[in-house]
């Protein structure tokens, strides 16, 4: 099955796609009776966060999505969402700062000793993603093409080959372990 293929036990995350606290409150319930380690993404709007509230209430985890301010996501995180996720490059986009407003946010829940961690997403460059991982946070997704560039610097290709080179003239063909 799925567990063995992925190995360990795999964490999943799925939206509620429900408009009413109702029916996102059910959804999540379904979600969480799968036999996997479960996230459930709600968008932190009003409606949400009252749905995260009751969730909360019946032990479900919680990732509440499209936060766009930092007082957005203390809100999430005082419903009791255990992860937030801030969009980067979509606050930018509509003129905000993206790295402050995750600043921010980390601010709040430690000043307020808040256990929500911040799951970091919507990066469109790597120097947004350098940003948010100096402040701190626990996690960030990024696009593949994001990762890429992580390791395209100009420098790393010849580092690593001249590390190779460097190892074989003092090693020879032998492995690392068995020097």
């Amino acid at each position: 099955g799925m567990q063995e293929i992925l190995g360990g036990t795999p964490r999943f995350h799925a939206q509620v796609v429900s408009s009413t606290v109702e029916g996102m409150v059910a959804e999540a319930r379904q979600l969480n009776e799968l036999p996997y380690d479960m996230v459930v993404k709600v968008p932190a709007t009003e409606t949400g966060l009252s749905a995260i509230k009751l969730m909360k209430k019946e032990g479900i985890t919680v990732l509440a999505t499209a936060i766009y301010s930092a007082q957005q996501g203390f809100l999430a995180a005082l419903c009791g969402a255990d992860y937030l996720a801030p969009y980067v490059n979509r606050i930018d986009t509509m003129n905000g700062n993206g790295v402050e407003v995750v600043a921010d946010l980390q601010l709040l829940l430690d000043q307020n000793q808040l256990p929500s961690k911040i799951l970091a997403a919507s990066f469109k460059n790597t120097q947004q993603a350098m940003e948010v991982m100096k402040i701190g946070i626990e996690a960030i997704t990024l696009p593949t093409d994001v990762a890429a560039q992580m390791f395209a610097h100009p420098a790393v290709k010849p580092a690593v080959e001249q590390f190779d080179v460097d190892w074989k003239g003092v090693f020879g063909d032998k492995l690392s372990f068995e020097s």
